[in-house]
């Protein structure tokens, strides 16, 4: 299984940098080989990639959500995928996004890729982009503030 951790400091305040992160179906805007993602649920979501030439469509649950501070997920079909993104306050405007991130490479091109550290170089790329795009925009383009814990959403 490879892992991938990554962080990156916006300039924006917690709230804005969370609530930005759970707008899932922006994700096309900032990741790179993410071409569509839908939210089907407060808890479930289906997703599109194509990465390398590897085109790949699974669905990922939410398994725990805490506004501000974390979301963490884990596919439920098709690709081995998971992984769980902390929000911490450096300041009243200011914001540490950190990923974990765990999958299974499973074609060549992918089991080479995380070999060589290209993962987790287009992780760090995803997260700049991510900067840029809500430091640009100053605020999040949506928001749920709802609460998961173990897959189920309490409000």
């Amino acid at each position: 299984m490879a892992t991938i951790d990554e962080t990156v400091d916006v300039d924006v305040p917690v709230r804005t940098a969370y609530d930005q992160w759970t707008q899932f179906e922006d994700f096309p805007h900032f990741m790179s080989g993410v071409e569509e993602v839908k939210q089907i649920s407060d808890t479930l979501t289906r997703w599109t990639t194509s990465i390398a030439g590897v085109e790949r469509e699974f669905d990922a649950a939410v398994l725990e959500q805490q506004p501000d501070v974390v979301v963490a997920w884990a596919s439920v079909d098709g690709t081995t995928h998971a992984g769980r993104v902390t929000f911490e306050p450096l300041g009243p405007g200011s914001t540490r996004v950190t990923t974990h991130i765990e999958w299974t490479p499973e074609s060549l091109v992918e089991k080479v890729g995380a070999a060589v550290g290209a993962d987790d170089r287009q992780v760090k790329k995803d997260l700049h982009r991510f900067k840029e795009f809500i430091e640009e925009r100053r605020t999040e383009t949506g928001a749920w503030r709802g609460t998961v814990h173990g897959g189920h959403p309490t409000t």
